[in-house]
């Protein structure tokens, strides 16, 4: 059975840093491309970011790009993502997936930015 079980979240206000963590199990994680998506309130799913099976080509939405940064350990099967100068347009249950619609994610953690 696949589990991804995300953590890390919280709150924090603007300017604020996170890591968000995924440990994984049930499927072959180094053989497999993994992605971040996230869902605001009242919106749909949106992909944050991807990252290859070695982790030496990463891919981000322009909304996040130069702030958060996605990384990978294949020895611990754990997914990481990195959240820097964070802004309230931010404030977001954040899931990792199998793939970038999120159609296979976990539960989520939640990150909420507020002063």
């Amino acid at each position: 059975e696949v589990q991804l079980v995300e953590s890390g979240g919280g709150l924090v206000q603007p300017g604020g840093s996170l890591r968000l963590s995924c440990t994984t199990s049930g499927f072959t994680f180094i053989t497999r491309y993994m992605y971040w998506v996230r869902q605001a309130p009242g919106k749909g799913l949106e992909w944050v970011s991807e990252i290859n099976t070695a982790g030496t080509w990463t891919n981000y939405a322009d909304s996040v790009k130069g702030r958060f940064t996605i990384s990978r350990d294949n020895a611990k099967n754990t997914l990481y993502l990195q959240l820097n100068n964070l802004i309230t347009e931010d404030t977001a249950m954040y899931y990792c997936a199998l793939d970038r619609r999120g159609n296979a994610r976990g539960q989520g953690t939640q990150v909420t930015i507020s002063s």
